[in-house]
């Protein structure tokens, strides 16, 4: 234990990237929350079905959808995606870029749900393909395409395509409009340099 204990006493630990840090202790907050008292906060974090008006609750959830997850599979298959892109894609564009991408991103598949469908919303996977696009854009320069971007969106396209002829209870919509929103603001931040 010599030198490794040596090593670990001179290491810190960083909090690196806090919106996606933040955004992961928030679901696996509200996964805890939805684990002690089963169904009760349920529709706190599950998109809108309807639109109210006047319910602040129904703006919130709006936004709040992306926090929610069925089962610590649906938490855990989209949170290590984020903790692996994320940290890139926010040291790459900043923090506050982020959250601003992350937040109109989910404002986006929650209206455009409550518009197109009549089911409700959960999950992160929206946000999971708009940084998975948005990674792919990092290199990107005007008028130069890079071969990797165009492989990730054909591969995710053709994916979602063949996959919404299932009836599996995913949402490729909000995984197309994710990775659209991720190429839009790929695409902003490039024009804005």
């Amino acid at each position: 234990m010599g030198i490794i204990g040596r090593i670990l006493r001179q290491t810190r630990v960083s909090y690196n990237a806090p919106v996606i840090l933040t955004f992961t202790v928030m679901a696996s907050a509200v996964f805890a929350l939805f684990s002690i008292t089963g169904t009760s906060f349920y529709h706190l974090f599950s998109a809108p079905t309807e639109f109210r008006l006047f319910s602040p609750i129904t703006y919130f959830r709006f936004v709040s959808h992306i926090l929610g997850h069925q089962s610590m599979q649906h938490l855990s298959g989209n949170f290590m995606i984020i903790l692996l892109i994320g940290p890139l894609v926010e040291e790459k564009y900043s923090s506050f870029s982020l959250l601003l991408m992350i937040v109109i991103t989910a404002l986006a598949t929650g209206i455009l749900n409550i518009i197109l469908f009549s089911t409700s919303l959960m999950g992160a996977s929206g946000i999971v393909f708009m940084l998975i696009i948005l990674s792919s854009l990092t290199n990107f320069r005007r008028r130069e395409i890079p071969l990797t971007f165009l492989l990730v969106i054909t591969i995710f396209l053709g994916n979602e395509v063949i996959s919404s002829f299932n009836s599996d209870n995913i949402s490729q919509f909000a995984h197309i409009l994710g990775g659209i929103c991720g190429a839009g603001f790929g695409l902003f931040f490039v024009n804005k340099r």
